[in-house]
């Protein structure tokens, strides 16, 4: 089997994990030029928040002597199989990336063999890279769950991100659908990782040169769909990961059905709007100061997929708001649906200069649509007037409102006065 045949197969069986964002990270490796992330004009393509783009995103193996039920790659499923070589897989990239093709690499595989025997092959195509072709690009490596301490040390001091993936929330779904796989053999690397970091951490405070270690740190991903876990199952879980391990990221992504197994959901299509909201309420723990617990607990165990989970949560607690524009803290500021943390901080060091009136709000990048009910400045609701409970639902599902743009004092969302009794606690 020729190299083109090979990229075919394992590209192809690569699409499914999608734990592979990139982050640039500036952490310069002597001698080692090509492809780095710092370097101007070497790297073609930035994202918004700065993060490098263009991945070569491969597998080393389809072979795999698991049986996941929701995996494509499965030991059971009849589909061409392929294996690189090291140095094939580093010709690869360096010939892609001298091509602009790709900025980076993002390495998985099956497990061909062993753990150890596959983590082996892994690390062994990141040490060529960088020490004997000097790539100082961005290089995802995944972490074999099962692999030794010392191979999961020598992947970190060649990768800029690894990934031990969880795949399934539960020990029941792991039993049910990856009974060769177990949480430990997740769990460990992951401790393994965080603990090398801050080893790497205190050397460097000690103001000694040690080499780096996974700068921009390690990330996991779940599948959605595959096994009855609830969203406060999987929340709670990714909050706990972030506390424990100190992740970066933890990906979601929606079970797409590939295989004919009598274990897994009927499903006509993936959950994709139920991984969205999954994402925001991720963003909501990790970077809002929100707890897995005021998102769902078990009377409530999944999120609303009409509602953004901000939004579901603002309406379930009407006492919180109004949020004063004027006088409250950043933290009070990001708890109002339509308000993110660039608007948040925008309106903190706005407001030290002068008091915002209504029509600032748009200019400094707030969501009236969502915002207008949740908010006041200088008193005044820039709603106009409290809106009934069931009003605002339907506002806020459909975007039915007219308060877009600059502030029209003329105009008011809602000129129906709320019948006695059901005004939203608002004003």
């Amino acid at each position: 089997m020729d190299t083109q045949q090979k990229i075919a197969i394992l590209a192809e069986s690569a699409k499914y994990d999608v734990s592979c964002a990139s982050s640039g990270t500036k952490g310069a490796r002597l001698g080692s030029m090509t492809g780095s992330c710092s370097q101007g004009g070497i790297c073609h393509s930035w994202a918004a928040d700065g993060r490098c783009i263009s991945l070569l995103k491969i597998l080393y193996s389809n072979v795999c002597v698991y049986d996941c039920a929701f995996c494509i790659n499965r030991r059971s499923n009849d589909i061409p199989r392929a294996t690189f070589e090291p140095e094939e897989l580093v010709s690869l990239t360096i010939s892609l990336y001298r091509r602009n093709y790709i900025e980076g690499l993002f390495l998985s595989s099956g497990i061909w063999r062993s753990p150890d025997e596959t983590m082996a092959r892994l690390v062994q195509v990141a040490e060529l890279l960088r020490r004997r072709e000097g790539f100082g690009g961005y290089i995802h490596l995944k972490a074999i769950p099962g692999s030794s301490a010392e191979l999961i040390r020598r992947a970190g001091l060649v990768a800029d991100r690894m990934s031990v993936n969880i795949e399934l929330p539960s020990q029941t779904s792991l039993e049910l659908l990856a009974p060769q796989k177990t949480k430990e053999g997740v769990l460990v690397p992951m401790a393994r990782i965080k603990e090398q970091v801050r080893e790497y951490q205190v050397e460097r405070a000690a103001r000694h040169r040690p080499p780096p270690f996974v700068p921009a740190g390690q990330s996991t991903q779940m599948v959605i769909g595959a096994s009855p876990d609830t969203d406060w199952q999987i929340l709670r879980l990714s909050q706990s990961l972030y506390r424990r391990f100190d992740l970066k990221r933890v990906y979601y992504s929606a079970y797409v059905p590939v295989n004919d197994d009598s274990r897994l959901p009927a499903l006509r299509e993936p959950p994709l709007r139920r991984e969205h909201r999954l994402y925001q309420a991720d963003w909501l723990v990790r970077l809002y100061g929100f707890q897995a617990e005021e998102l769902l607990d078990e009377a409530h165990p999944n999120l609303d997929t009409r509602l953004d989970p901000k939004t579901s949560w603002a309406l379930c607690h009407p006492d919180f708001f109004p949020v004063e524009v004027n006088r409250d803290d950043q933290q009070r500021l990001l708890r109002v649906p339509g308000l993110g943390l660039l608007s948040a901080r925008r309106i903190v060091a706005a407001r030290r200069h002068a008091p915002l009136r209504i029509e600032d709000l748009t200019k400094i990048g707030v969501v009236l649509k969502r915002a207008q009910f949740f908010l006041t400045v200088n008193g005044q609701l820039v709603a106009g007037h409290a809106v009934t409970a069931d009003r605002m639902r339907h506002c806020l599902l459909t975007g039915d409102g007219r308060v877009t743009g600059a502030w029209q004092p003329e105009l008011r969302m809602f000129t129906d006065e709320p019948a006695p009794g059901q005004e939203l606690a608002l004003v």
